[in-house]
């Protein structure tokens, strides 16, 4: 996927940010969720996967994207084995979003890789890939930005906000995320 560049598209002015051809594979996948996940129960998570694939994802087995959260660009996300997205995450894959083996992500969190150069007169749209290592939990309702890198077991508290990087098998809460202590590893 590519992004315009702003001084061609005028995105400021109602042109574009994204090809045609992107904005329409990203139509038809926002009709084939709706229409084929949307409503499914927990135990149809093999199906949403085949969807997701379908769509360009790399889904690992056991992992799961429940039916009520949101993937923006399905061939952005990469998904380890038993990782868990959860009901009403969104998942804002403008940029490539990776999660490792057993990572959850809780109700309602969001994961944004996409940003604008708040420098250009345009406002360019810029994507930064997040990286989610094994085992991590993003809790309820936080916010990870764009570019972040979560370390391995790292726990990011409810509504907390990170971006940047998190330390490995440490747990952190606020806005802007901050550590509270080291994670036992079992």
């Amino acid at each position: 996927m590519t992004i315009l560049d702003a001084r061609e598209s005028a995105p400021a002015e109602g042109g574009p940010s994204f090809s045609l051809e992107n904005r329409l594979i990203r139509a038809a996948w926002i009709g084939v969720w709706l229409v084929g996940a949307a409503w499914t129960p927990r135990q149809f998570a093999a199906w949403r996967r085949f969807l997701l694939r379908c769509f360009g994802a790399r889904m690992a087995s056991g992992s799961d994207v429940r039916a009520s959260a949101r993937v923006w660009f399905p061939a952005h996300l990469e998904m380890g084995q038993g990782a868990v997205v959860g009901p009403g995450v969104n998942v804002y894959s403008m940029g490539t979003i990776s999660l490792g083996k057993d990572v959850l992500v809780s109700q309602g969190a969001h994961l944004c890789a996409g940003t604008h150069d708040c420098d250009s007169p345009q406002f360019q749209l810029v994507a930064r890939p997040i990286h989610v290592g094994a085992r991590a939990w993003i809790a309820a309702e936080a916010f990870v930005g764009p570019g972040t890198r979560i370390g391995e077991g790292a726990v990011l508290g409810a509504r907390a906000v990170a971006f940047g990087e998190l330390e490995p098998w440490t747990i952190y809460s606020g806005n802007p995320a901050k550590p509270i202590r080291k994670r036992r590893a079992s």
